[in-house]
């Protein structure tokens, strides 16, 4: 039974590209899962069940868990790829989370930075020139310049940008390539970044992805998010302040500027437009705001 867990694990890692955090919260969903039906409903396997047996799991992780109705959809999202990949492997025939709905939950518009505090950031605070300073400023700008993920920076090779035609090739979700204009103050950053990290390291040039972390490696999750963190607070009190509030922020941006939400899109890397019509919630606030504060009648 192990054996079909850890290939559909396999599967979503390195075929799928999902990130590192999600198959280790599949593999914990389904590790949780397999336990509920073996220890309260005796069943040996996890190709056995039916959707009954399903929803009694959601309802004990609802009840005991006491999780929110997020929390318990992603797990309910693992399930659905989990059975569907057995269906496609031809290991169950009948797929079980055909009956098996998401839970309703309230939308939470996406956090974001203002535009003022940006600009501070990019261009009044002092990174410093030296290497860490200069890779510091430009996982920044690349974040919010281009929006792409933090999984998709992390993965960024030196071969991925094209400093003539002035963009930069992205490999996101499901292996789907994107291209991304840069501007010549990015293009410049970058050159900048490439100058001085020849001259940190050594035998950097063995290195193929454009950034690293402090010991000439590849970046972990752990050490853009904290690099992130770090500069955000020193321009924002929001609540979150993730490298994924910069992709909000670029989003954001682009669309109160007059940005096509299609144009966004491709951008983005959003397989469909309703991912990104979220963004359009917070231009609809602004307006809401504006209009309360200038209206005599509001």
């Amino acid at each position: 039974m192990r054996d079909i867990v850890d290939g559909f694990l396999d599967y979503i890692e390195k075929e799928k590209r999902f990130s590192v955090h999600t198959v280790v919260a599949y593999s914990k969903d389904l590790d949780q899962f397999q336990h509920h039906i073996t220890e309260n409903l005796e069943i040996t396997s996890i190709t056995e069940v039916d959707h009954h047996d399903i929803r009694s799991w959601i309802v004990s992780i609802l009840e005991d868990d006491k999780l929110q109705p997020t929390s318990v959809n992603r797990k309910i999202s693992c399930l659905r790829s989990f059975y569907k990949y057995l269906v496609r492997n031809e290991i169950v025939v009948k797929n079980p989370m055909s009956k098996i709905t998401s839970l309703k939950t309230k939308k939470k518009l996406p956090l974001f930075l203002e535009q003022s505090q940006m600009e501070t950031l990019l261009d009044k605070m002092e990174f410093g020139d030296d290497f860490s300073g200069v890779r510091d400023k430009l996982i920044i700008e690349l974040l919010y310049c281009t929006g792409m993920r933090r999984a998709e920076l992390i993965g960024l090779k030196l071969a991925n940008i094209n400093n003539s035609k002035q963009e930069l090739k992205v490999l996101g979700k499901r292996n789907k390539e994107r291209i991304i204009p840069l501007s010549p103050q990015t293009i410049n950053l970058i050159i900048e970044y490439q100058r001085v990290l020849s001259g940190h390291f050594d035998d950097i040039l063995r290195s193929k992805h454009l950034l690293v972390d402090d010991k000439g490696k590849e970046m972990s999750d752990g050490f853009v998010y904290r690099k992130v963190n770090r500069y955000l607070r020193l321009v924002t009190t929001i609540g979150k302040k993730s490298p994924h509030v910069l992709r909000h922020t670029f989003a954001t941006h682009m669309l109160n500027n007059g940005a096509d939400l299609n144009a966004i899109k491709e951008l983005l890397g959003h397989a469909n437009l309703s991912a990104t019509q979220v963004y359009t919630h917070n231009t609809i606030e602004k307006l809401k705001q504006i209009y309360e504060l200038a209206h005599p009648r509001a």
